[in-house]
């Protein structure tokens, strides 16, 4: 694992090449007016086109009160993390963009990592396989601008850059290695939409499969931009397959969840201790974007089967919250598997992720918690598309 605040790299390999795309499907965001029905991204190894993508954002005004786009700009933003390999395509529209396409696959990238400092063959060929998926889709929807990045398994692994080349060489794509900050400050971008206008502070947290972004965002009347709101942020050295590999995530009990909560909460302080200023705040709140976040919010609502319409923007108060990992906390890993929100495929990592959703929740008490299913993808949307004007008035 990276340690707290250790030195980047960065590397930009080969070129997507564009050809054309076809079709769309229109989402809008549950703020400004309905959403489609919504495919799981946790439980489906390739998402069909995602009608129930966030439309984030808010895109300028012509004099006469219209938004005017240019046309034909498609944009991909994809994220290689630890766990997950995930793509949203979209194009510019009224509130932010439209998603026309979406995929989702767990690769478990950093399988291992913890123990070897070194990415696995088998868990590179997994992550090459998704990453040609992702590049098929791209050229399919006529792609004219892209932003593909890695996170904490590339920033830790000794191999990472060979990783990278190899990706650029086998998938034919470009493969970025994105810092700390960075990576929060997309995942801030991608989600404060969602925090309430009225308060004075925000805890935003990103629960990753190696690491996990916190920050501390001021309220909206000090910036428009959240990037500029960012008071503290750190890129805690904890994630739901760096503790699950750590503890063991099939069988655990009750004291094996609080020594997991325990272990986060140490690594957690020091940012309680920048961020103490909040909890002074009138008003705050916790803003959550992970699968993590989502999962409970999806086992709190009783969902059949995950469905992000229901979830993205939900607000929950801490005893539901409390509720539900108790509930995981006695369920067995069969059960957990059979699960619709969780699924096999995250059954042993599910109680790592709220051991530090617990972490957090206890270092920064507040009635209210509210749950996103947007975030680092969501982020390096809008921002190319504000780099790209690619809202524009016309004259």
């Amino acid at each position: 694992m990276a340690a707290l605040g250790a030195a980047p790299r960065r590397i930009v390999l080969g070129a997507l090449r564009q050809v054309r795309g076809f079709g769309t499907v229109a989402v809008e965001d549950r703020q400004h007016g309905g959403v489609a029905v919504a495919t799981p991204p946790h439980n489906h190894s390739a998402d069909p086109p995602r009608a129930g993508g966030a439309a984030c954002g808010t895109a300028p005004r012509s004099h006469n009160g219209h938004h005017v786009y240019r046309a034909q700009a498609t944009y991909a933003a994809l994220d290689l993390g630890t766990n997950n390999c995930r793509l949203l395509i979209a194009r510019p529209a009224q509130h932010g963009f439209r998603v026309v396409d979406a995929f989702s696959r767990i690769v478990r990238l950093g399988e291992g990592l913890a123990a070897s400092s070194r990415l696995g063959e088998a868990a590179m060929d997994r992550a090459v396989e998704a990453l040609k998926i992702c590049r098929g889709k791209m050229a399919n929807r006529g792609v004219t601008r892209a932003r593909l990045v890695t996170t904490e398994a590339c920033r830790a692994a000794t191999n990472g850059l060979d990783f990278v080349r190899r990706v650029a060489t086998e998938a034919e794509l470009s493969l970025e290695i994105i810092d700390q900050r960075t990576e929060a400050t997309l995942a801030v971008s991608g989600c404060a939409a969602l925090a309430d206008p009225a308060a004075e502070g925000v805890i935003v947290f990103d629960i990753g499969g190696g690491s996990t972004e916190i920050v501390w965002l001021g309220s909206r009347s000090e910036a428009r931009d959240p990037a500029a709101r960012i008071r503290e942020w750190a890129s805690l050295p904890v994630g739901v397959v760096t503790v699950a590999e750590r503890y063991g995530g099939v069988e655990v009990s009750r004291e094996l969840f609080e020594r997991m909560v325990e272990d986060c909460t140490d690594v957690l302080e020091p940012f309680v201790k920048k961020a103490a200023g909040v909890r002074q705040a009138r008003s705050f709140h916790l803003l959550g974007t992970s699968g993590t976040v989502t999962t409970v919010a999806g086992i709190h609502l009783g969902l059949p089967r995950y469905d992000r319409r229901e979830v993205d923007g939900l607000w929950m108060q801490q005893d539901d919250i409390l509720t539900v990992i108790d509930r995981l906390i006695e369920m067995d890993y069969a059960a957990r598997a059979a699960n619709a929100c969780i699924g096999r495929e995250r059954a042993d990592l599910v109680l790592a992720g709220c051991a530090i959703f617990e972490a957090i929740r206890r270092a920064f008490p507040s009635d209210r918690v509210r749950i996103a299913d947007r975030g680092l993808r969501e982020g390096i949307l809008l921002r190319m598309m504000h780099e790209d004007r690619a809202w524009w008035r016309r004259r």
